[in-house]
């Protein structure tokens, strides 16, 4: 039995779908799982659709166990995020700026990828639910198009997470256990177990409980402003401030001339660094995952069974598991608030199965209740945030005397709680029959709510409580509540939204034998999304502005009202430049549509499979919380430009050919696909043009073309050898863009984000006898992956100068030039040249990792050593806080696990 997190089950699933079993005549084979990848059981080498999957037992073989390594694991898959519990899966190159993971409840773009726990669908935006994958059945990796069966956030693949149920043929128990160390860090450790109970022939009940601590290996230095720590500019304040310190006659380069690293006191400087001794900590990103996961399993009689099943989870995590190139080393990083993460769910599901005649009928669904309670370090937004001079500066305070202005510590705060909730259900049969024709349909309702309320605290107490007055005044003038709304000392603005998304469908998959080998099929889903977003912020009533969206209203009162220039706001509706078409009397926005799916494979013989399919994928059109707001930037590309009311639907047109086989007797197995993808209106998350960088909000960047190839082999060496190999080979390209992105976005030609253009691992386990009937084995991996580019904005050199004025350092990341100039924003070099426009480089690492152990039929000891050469990998870069910060993997660990079973 193996327990790993989900990211480790994925990894092994792609990196691998082979492995050790044993024929009648004692003859080693290559294990053939058995997968639902189709919604029926069917092997894994017969069912005509790309599906990596890996058994449990084989899972353990891996020795992978944090949440560092999967990436390296995955050829043709990518995660990328800022921690556990907050990331984002992408498959085949399918990608483009992630959501904010700060603000990504409110932001409401949907993933494109569906993660599924058994049957029930459990994907969010930015924060994919992060379940402990203790004492799994297998796990199925469905790389492309799977709308047709799985639903709206399939479009570029599925994730199923497959646990084992509760087991009828008696009693069983065991535990897994582990310890290790990291270099640099902390100790980690684990503990799971499991037991299994069969009261009588038809009941059966199966609990399983973990508990997981992930030491720390990240140090939260003191800030030091003399060697790589946050000085502070003035001269960044006042542009991404649209020059608000120079329209008071004061010069940011005298300011940035009198800062705390020119001998001055905190009392003297005009620019002020933040501290954080307080929250000066070594190995500060622990991480904790712990729950239980209850299982029933009933016969009901013959024909009808029920399995119901509780999952509840804790994921606590403190610190944050990137670092800050500017200084020295890479596991630094400077944080002036306690970063602290709790994602607590508990979830319910229910099966019932049963046969009606010639018909197998399955009714599933469940029940997810989610809760997220989060404070982030937010001090950066003083360096991407519109209002910033406004928020830690005093030039209001000292209008007649500019040289006595001052820029305050920055130091912020966001504090969000969220709660989400999804429930589904779905009824399909499948039929029977001993016919040339099979069927397999159903109807599916899903409804999900996610309730965000964050809290930001942006500004300096100081300014607010000697300026209330004057703030009040400028606040009206920039369109803000001008009675003083929610500031205070502590919260300066709310975010209280509450975003629905309700879908039904219908869809089936028929399939026909033309010949006795050759068969084929056709799939199709018609769906009903509605979209539906609710609430405020400090400064804007959502609510009350989508439902004047959709009953059409050409008052211009109505929108000033809001906080808008209403003439322009009904300008920019009648001349088609904001689209409120798909909006109803009460500003849900709704869609429906159908896709479709066409395959045909070929039965070469018992061992050779060929197949090839046509499928469709899509993610529904996204609300924008602030649709309509114009830029307040109107230079460059944000001339004129306004907030989309939401985005439209992105879909993905797939055409793949594959070949499954078993060759040289069954030594060798090589699954292979070649595929071409078409993404149109691809989806992305854009910076709010009003340059408050946080406030992200979706937008359609243009088309796309993907072109690729996966692959996996398994060799059996030997009888006591297997070698495992996989590869992804990548060709992504934009095709067009959205005119109002261009300078913006890379051009025609540019790679999608965060995929590789090549990626492969190799792994190898050797098994050999021992004394007393023991087994001994030795397992070892290594894993490359390729360049990637970080993110769809070209805005890398914006951030590097920004970094060299607030840090007195650059971040020495690579960058890759794609324009002469960067047309997004208005500013300039201190020299007064425009920006180049460039993305950040992930650069490409190599990991290796080999355990050695032994084992009988009840236990196993083994040895292992992660990362054995110290790579430290660049992951993502995070750009969230307008300079650049790294997440990383884990550092060298060294550690032994034990495990037991009892049957």
């Amino acid at each position: 039995m193996r327990k790993t997190h989900l990211s480790c089950a994925v990894i092994a699933a792609l990196a691998s779908n082979g492995a050790l079993a044993q024929s009648s005549e004692s003859k080693a084979t290559i294990e053939t799982i058995e997968v639902t990848a189709t919604k029926r059981t069917e092997s894994i080498q017969s069912v005509p659709v790309a599906v990596s999957a890996l058994s449990g037992s084989a899972l353990e073989n891996m020795g992978i166990d944090n949440f560092q390594d999967y990436v390296e694991f995955l050829p043709n898959v990518v995660f990328q995020g800022t921690g556990p519990g907050q990331n984002e899966i992408y498959i085949r190159g399918a990608a483009t700026t992630q959501s904010s993971i700060t603000l990504s409840s409110v932001q409401a773009l949907q993933p494109s990828v569906a993660f599924y726990l058994d049957e029930m669908p459990v994907s969010m935006a930015g924060r994919n639910l992060d379940v402990y994958a203790t004492d799994v059945e297998r796990v199925e990796v469905l790389p492309g198009p799977q709308g047709t069966l799985f639903g709206a956030s399939s479009q570029a693949g599925t994730v199923r997470l497959i646990t084992k149920k509760p087991d009828h043929a008696g009693f069983a128990a065991g535990f897994d256990t582990s310890i290790s160390t990291t270099k640099g860090g902390d100790m980690s450790n684990s503990v799971e177990a499991y037991i299994n109970i069969a009261p009588t022939d038809n009941l059966a009940f199966r609990v399983v409980a973990y508990n997981d601590k992930q030491g720390g290996w990240i140090d939260n230095i003191e800030n030091d402003p003399n060697n790589g720590g946050y000085i502070g500019s003035a001269v960044v304040i006042d542009r991404i401030s649209g020059g608000a310190l120079q329209g008071q006659g004061i010069d940011p380069v005298a300011m940035d001339n009198q800062r705390v690293t020119n001998g001055l006191t905190r009392s003297e400087a005009r620019v002020v660094s933040p501290r954080n001794s307080q929250h000066v900590e070594d190995n500060f990103n622990d991480a904790v995952y712990s729950g239980a996961r209850f299982g029933l399993s009933y016969i009901i009689n013959n024909q009808w069974d029920l399995l119901l099943q509780h999952t509840a989870q804790t994921l606590d995590t403190e610190g944050v598991f990137a670092y800050d190139p500017t200084v020295a080393g890479e596991s630094s990083a400077i944080r002036f608030q306690a970063d602290e993460n709790s994602d607590e769910f508990g979830l319910t599901t229910w099966t019932l199965n049963g046969s009606l005649d010639m018909l197998d009928v399955v009714y599933t669904g469940g029940y997810l209740d989610r809760e997220i309670d989060t404070l982030t370090d937010y001090t950066g937004y003083t360096n991407g945030g519109l209002f910033s001079a406004y928020y830690v500066c005093t030039h209001y305070e000292t209008p007649d005397n500019p040289n006595d202005a001052r820029c305050l510590d920055p130091t912020k705060y966001y504090k969000e709680d969220t709660t989400s909730t999804r429930l589904t259900h779905e009824l399909r049969i499948d039929t029977t029959m001993d016919t040339a024709w099979r069927l397999t349909a159903g109807v599916f309702y899903d409804e999900q709510e996610v309730a965000s309320v964050g809290q930001f605290k942006i500004a300096s107490p100081e300014i607010f409580e000697n300026l209330a007055s004057s703030w009040n005044a400028l606040a009206g003038d920039k369109g803000i509540n001008s009675d003083g709304g929610p500031f205070s000392p502590e919260i300066s603005f709310v975010n209280d939204i509450t975003h629905t998304i309700e879908q039904i469908a219908v869809f089936g998959q028929l399939e026909y034998d033309l010949t006795d080998s050759l068969t084929a099929s056709f799939g199709a889903r018609w769906y009903q999304i509605d979209d539906i977003y609710r609430g405020a912020t400090s400064t804007r009533d959502v609510t009350s502005r989508l439902e004047a969206y959709g009953q059409g209203v050409m008052d211009p009162s109505v929108y000033d009202g809001f906080n808008l220039d209403g003439q322009g706001v009904v300008d920019a509706i009648q001349n088609g430049q904001l689209d409120i078409s798909l909006l109803d009397d009460d500003g849900v926005l709704t869609v429906d549509d159908t896709i479709l799916k066409f395959g045909l494979d070929w039965t070469v013989s018992d061992d050779v499979l060929l197949f090839a399919n046509y499928s469709e994928g899509f993610r529904p059109p996204v609300t924008n919380r602030l649709g309509g707001d114009a830029a307040a930037n109107q230079s460059g590309a944000f001339e004129g430009f306004r907030i989309p009311v939401y985005s439209t639907t992105d879909t993905l047109d797939n055409y793949e050919i594959g070949m499954k086989g078993d060759f040289l007797d069954g030594i060798v197995r090589i699954n292979a696909t070649g595929y071409y993808s078409e993404i149109s209106d691809l989806q992305t998350s854009r910076f709010d043009p009003t340059n408050i960088s946080f406030l992200v909000f979706t937008d359609n960047v243009g088309d796309a073309e993907v072109k690729g190839i996966d692959a996996d082999i398994t060799w059996l060496a030997t009888d006591d050898l297997v070698v495992n190999a996989a590869f992804s080979v990548l060709d992504t390209e934009l095709v067009s863009i959205n005119p109002e992105l261009e300078g913006i976005a890379p051009g025609v030609g540019s790679r999608l984000p965060y995929s590789a253009e090549f990626s492969g691992n190799v792994n190898a386990r050797y098994y050999f006898e021992l004394d007393g009937g023991r087994q001994g084995f030795v397992n070892a991996s290594v894993s490359y992956t390729g360049d990637r580019l970080a993110g769809m904005v070209m805005d890398a050199y914006v951030m590097e100068d920004a970094t060299q004025l607030i840090y007195g350092a650059g971040s020495g990341l690579k960058i890759e030039d794609e324009a002469a100039v960067f047309d997004g924003i208005g500013y300039t070099d201190a020299n007064g040249n425009a920006f180049r426009g460039g993305r950040y480089v992930q650069e490409s690492y190599l990991i290796s990792n080999i355990s050695v152990g032994m084992s009988d039929d009840s236990w196993k000891a083994e040895l292992f050593i992660d990362n054995v050469f110290d790579e430290s990998a660049i992951l993502n870069i995070d750009t969230q806080q307008f300079t650049p910060k790294v997440v990383t993997n884990r550092p060298r660990t060294v550690g032994v696990r034990f495990s037991f079973d009892y049957y």
